[in-house]
């Protein structure tokens, strides 16, 4: 199972965007979705699958960070 991680772009250039994860940073292909600096997306095997809303964003990241937390237990 494969799951597209939420994160916020801080950079573009041309179709290649710089996404933040919490301070951990990598690149992405955004040529399929009409993006810019700020947005809120879902990434999936370096590619942006979706925009979302920075409320989408955080409900997802702290989920994940319940599971995480479940993981550890």
């Amino acid at each position: 199972m494969c799951v597209a991680a939420p994160g916020k772009i801080i950079e573009l250039n041309g179709n290649t965007a710089t996404i933040d994860y919490n301070g951990n940073t990598v690149t992405a292909n955004a040529g399929v979705v009409d993006v810019n600096v700020g947005d809120y997306v879902l990434v999936h095997a370096g590619l942006i699958i979706q925009k979302i809303s920075q409320t989408e964003a955080e409900e997802m990241a702290d989920l994940f960070n319940v599971l995480e937390e479940l993981g550890n237990a």
